[in-house]
């Protein structure tokens, strides 16, 4: 199976811009369509982005589209989320999933999750 560890989150003001980061080991990235979630403490899981195994599609929540980009670099086996003109409703606790590349689904039920990386934006 294929482990999953986020990182790059932190503490921004409004309007501010992260890096998040996923990084994947025990099978080539290739293998898998990737997605970004959040969560607030309370709330359901909410959609972000996704990307097809090949980079040939991208998924945005409406939320999000046109200050979050996905993206993903298999030669590295990482996954990647750039943020910008961050909002306090951004706050959560974001994960990346990963399921395998026949399943595209890509708002759907993931298989494969990290441990989540803690996002604050202040006001």
């Amino acid at each position: 199976q294929v482990q999953l560890a986020e990182s790059g989150g932190g503490l921004v003001q409004t309007g501010g811009s992260l890096n998040l980061s996923c990084a994947s080991s025990g099978r080539p990235f290739s293998d898998y369509n990737m997605g970004w979630f959040r969560q607030v403490s309370g709330q359901e899981r909410e959609f972000v982005a996704a990307i097809s195994w090949e980079a040939a599609t991208t998924y945005y929540a409406d939320s999000v589209k046109g200050r979050f980009t996905i993206s993903r670099d298999n030669t590295n086996n990482m996954g990647y989320l750039r943020m910008n003109s961050l909002k306090p409703e951004d706050t959560a606790v974001y994960y990346c999933a990963a399921k395998y590349y026949r399943d595209r689904d890509f708002k759907g039920k993931y298989d494969y999750w990290g441990q989540g990386t803690q996002v604050t934006v202040s006001s």
